[in-house]
């Protein structure tokens, strides 16, 4: 019994002694649950960007005093303990009549126990999933049976109160710390993830292969890459205009396996689906002639210029009428040969940031931008019975449905006027359960459908915070915008370094009026005051100082690249002759 009493000392002992490191992981477990919706906030804007995602979490992670090490800190201190204590015990002399398959029934048991009371306590594992849980539970139930079958009997009675002594441990953390006190557990639900479908995925991966083994079987003058399919409409205008007029084969490829693309038949007009990942070897293996593309940072991460056809000329669009220098990051153009400009401030930011940076000097053509010329075409002024307010926020961090909607609603609801809330579709992708808890509180008002932009073009204000949806808003109905002050939405921290206000800024108070936070509650007689001002000449007139032209931008785009196409074209015939 001596020998007995002093494995179950000894165990105490070397229990009490790693305490400080239990106590040291409970806190710092505490700290990563409480961050975990900020952590599954910043996955989902990263997307697949890791470098975003490492870059994001190592700032949370430094700013929440948060080291992944020390949750880890007591296992890696007790594997040396744990073989020194295995050295002692093994040789000792237990009297105590126990077989071997006894200690190993109740060494299982002691780790049931033990992982039953940490699924209860203990912070992260609690946060974990059913499956997360139960099966490191039947895990180490089996290892615990096998291994004190498999050891000395002294080893076994070791582990048996080792376990015994961790259940206690739990406890005594948690009364310490006690992740009550320090979590927000009703926000984890809005973070829970759904599972893509095996067959979906399956069909995917399929698709993927064989589009890009047929991109590569055949020869290609003219690459068109999209993210996603809602980017269609940057390219539609230049597209058709090619492939009305030429007999140029029109190369499409997109990383959206649902892009509205491949419901459109033209003979020339070739698609592909092509994922995020398999795109960096499509990148590394491109053999076009010309590739224009809206996303920036070629060559600055994953995506890179070819390496196998070295003169391809690169042509990159923005997105949105907004600045070039803060919506995007440092050097994410410096690698393109060729950027369209929609206006002046695109070529004073651009050769700037060149100036200062001492980098290439790029191709500017100034095209006008054909989203606007179609927007324009398309619109009908239409006079409604009751003044239509969209409320059409951007999707990055602190955005106006996560930062102040409630006050925009409390300030606007008890007036007479028809409310449309239109969110970001990046948000509504991202977060599914925010959507419904968004739907919930507004379910009659919150619309979903991005099918036309009859909610954008009919509606007579537009709410927004730092979305360039403003400018496509006031530039088509030559309507005034209340831009919400939240957190500026900046992807270049470096952007003041340029003496060029970016148009993010500089339009705000010009096509509308911008708030900050706190005057919420005067926003019905903002909105009443916008409404009495007539700003057709005002915008009409920011037009034309901010806007290269605002009729043909998509025939002029199109004809640059109809050109260098067959310039190209041109000088491999003369080549071969």
């Amino acid at each position: 019994m001596k020998s007995m009493l002093g494995i179950v000392t000894l165990t105490l002992l070397t229990r009490i002694l790693l305490f400080p490191f239990s106590l040291m992981a409970q806190k710092n477990t505490i700290k990563m649950v409480k961050i975990r919706p900020q952590v599954e906030d910043i996955k989902a804007r990263a997307g697949d960007d890791y470098r975003i995602l490492s870059k994001e979490l190592r700032i949370l992670y430094k700013q929440e005093k948060y080291n992944e090490f020390k949750t880890l800190l007591p296992l890696i201190v007790q594997i040396p303990v744990l073989i020194v204590i295995f050295r002692l015990v093994r040789d000792m002399e237990i009297n105590f009549e126990i077989s071997k398959l006894n200690i190993a029934g109740i060494s299982s048991i002691s780790s049931f126990l033990m992982c039953f009371t940490q699924n209860k306590l203990n912070p992260l594992v609690n946060a974990q999933s059913f499956w997360g849980k139960w099966g490191v539970t039947i895990f180490l139930i089996i290892f615990s049976g096998y291994f004190a079958y498999a050891s000395p009997l002294g080893v076994g009675v070791y582990w048996v109160c080792s376990n015994i002594f961790a259940i206690g441990i739990a406890f005594i953390c948690n009364a310490i710390y006690n992740p009550k006190k320090y979590i927000d557990y009703d926000t984890r639900i809005l973070y829970k993830k759904t599972k893509e479908d095996k067959y979906i995925k399956k069909l995917r991966n399929t698709r993927e292969k064989e589009d890009v083994k047929r991109f590569f079987s055949v020869e290609k003058e003219l690459v068109f890459y999209s993210e996603k399919s809602g980017f269609y409409k940057y390219f539609d205008y230049y597209i058709d205009y090619i492939l009305e007029s030429t007999d140029i084969v029109v190369h499409y490829i997109t990383s959206d396996y649902n892009d509205q693309v491949f419901k459109i038949s033209h003979p020339n007009l070739k698609t592909y689906y092509c994922g995020l990942s398999a795109l960096i070897t499509l990148f590394m293996k491109m053999d076009a002639e010309i590739v224009f593309m809206t996303m920036p940072d070629l060559e600055q991460y994953q995506y890179k210029r070819s390496l196998v056809k070295k003169n391809i000329e690169y042509i990159y669009a923005h997105h949105g009428f907004g600045s070039i220098n803060m919506m995007i990051r440092k050097g994410a153009l410096d690698h393109f040969d060729t950027v369209f400009c929609y206006g002046k401030t695109f070529n004073e930011e651009i050769r700037a940031m060149e100036k200062i940076y001492k980098t290439k000097e790029k191709k500017l053509f100034d095209v006008g931008f054909g989203l606007f010329d179609n927007m324009i075409k398309s619109y009908e002024p239409v006079v409604n019975e009751k003044t239509k307010i969209l409320i059409a926020p951007s999707w990055h961090k602190d955005n106006l449905l996560e930062t102040c909607l409630d006050e925009i609603m409390e300030s606007l609801l008890n007036n007479d006027y028809d409310i449309i809330i239109r969110p970001h579709p990046e948000f509504i992708k991202r977060f599914p359960v925010k959507m419904n808890v968004l739907k919930g509180k507004y379910e009659n008002i919150v619309q979903t459908d991005f099918s036309d932009n009859s909610a954008v073009l009919q509606s007579d204000i537009l709410i927004t915070d730092w979305s360039t949806i403003a400018m496509e808003f006031s530039f088509v109905t030559k309507k005034p915008c209340v831009f919400i002050n939240t957190p500026m939405k900046v992807m270049n921290p470096e952007y003041y370094k340029i003496p060029v206000e970016p148009l993010d800024i500089s339009l705000r108070n010009k096509i509308g009026i911008s708030m900050n936070i706190e005057k919420l509650d005067t926003m019905n007689s903002v909105i009443k005051d916008l409404l009495a001002k007539d700003y057709k000449e005002i915008i009409s007139k920011i037009m034309s100082e901010y806007l290269y032209n605002t009729t043909d931008a998509g025939k002029k785009g199109a004809k640059y690249i109809i050109n260098q196409v067959y310039s190209r074209r041109d000088e491999k015939n003369r080549r071969q002759f």
